[in-house]
């Protein structure tokens, strides 16, 4: 028979759970962006909150329900973790756009405010100009959408970057 108790210590496994991987989640994605004073104390806190956990899922192994608590706030923690950090949107990305109409579309980027750096090369079609524009990741769906104005053809590519100082070393 499950007691009140049980079910009690089974949520507050759960939300502990949740807590923990999620912060857990976003500190993998600060460790990806180099923000290492970030990343520690989501760790601390992270650490903190698994060990409350676990040592009250050991601490009484005959309530399975605790163990399940605790499987499904890791998995619940996986996906709160991604959401939280996707809306977030913390750091810079690099769009790069390959057009044939590069000019027009750099042009337009310009207009809306943003810096664009164009290259010329040679594509499997012919001569195309790539764009690059460094955003912050929450315009990035911004010069998507300019970039498939101007030209729906376009070839876009999005990638997150890593500021780290003394990259050299």
């Amino acid at each position: 028979m499950v007691t009140k108790e049980t079910l009690t210590l089974a949520a507050l496994i759960f939300v502990a759970r949740v807590c923990d991987v999620s912060l857990g989640t976003f500190r993998h994605a600060m460790v990806i962006r180099g923000k290492r004073l970030l990343s520690f104390w989501i760790a601390f806190f992270e650490m903190l909150i698994w060990v409350f956990a676990v040592s009250k899922v050991l601490s009484d192994l005959s309530a399975p329900i605790t163990a399940f608590a605790y499987a499904l706030g890791f998995a619940t923690g996986t996906f709160v973790g991604i959401t939280l950090e996707g809306k977030l949107k913390i750091g810079d990305q690099a769009v790069k756009v390959f057009s044939s109409i590069g000019d027009e579309v750099a042009a337009q980027l310009r207009t809306d405010g943003f810096r664009v750096t164009t290259f010329n090369g040679q594509g499997r079609d012919g001569e195309v100009i790539l764009l690059f524009v460094q955003v912050r990741r929450r315009d990035a769906q911004k010069v998507l959408k300019l970039a498939r104005t101007v030209d729906p053809n376009c070839y876009l590519v999005i990638e997150d970057i890593r500021w780290r100082e003394n990259a050299l070393t």
